[in-house]
């Protein structure tokens, strides 16, 4: 991730951040410009997913699976059978 100074618009760095959740964090930052020595803190956030990850929806379908009586698994699972193969 770059950064840039607002200042002088020079490449700044991230000396340090300070992670306030998994979704939120405080960047501490630096200009690299010799003459201009700014520095500053930025947010870092989570916005929105794009695309959901694959494990996540793997996982919710194993969990809502579990939560099924041992009938409606069986028949879920017999309906699954019936389907055409492609």
């Amino acid at each position: 991730m770059r950064v840039y100074c607002k200042e002088c618009g020079g490449k700044g760095r991230i000396a340090s951040r300070d992670e306030l959740s998994r979704e939120f964090a405080r960047l501490y930052c630096q200009c690299l410009e010799p003459h201009c020595g700014h520095s500053w803190v930025a947010n870092l956030t989570f916005s929105h997913t794009l695309s959901p990850s694959a494990k996540a929806v793997d996982r919710l379908l194993f969990d809502r699976l579990r939560d099924l009586s041992r009938a409606q698994q069986k028949d879920l699972f017999d309906q699954l059978g019936r389907l055409p193969s492609a």
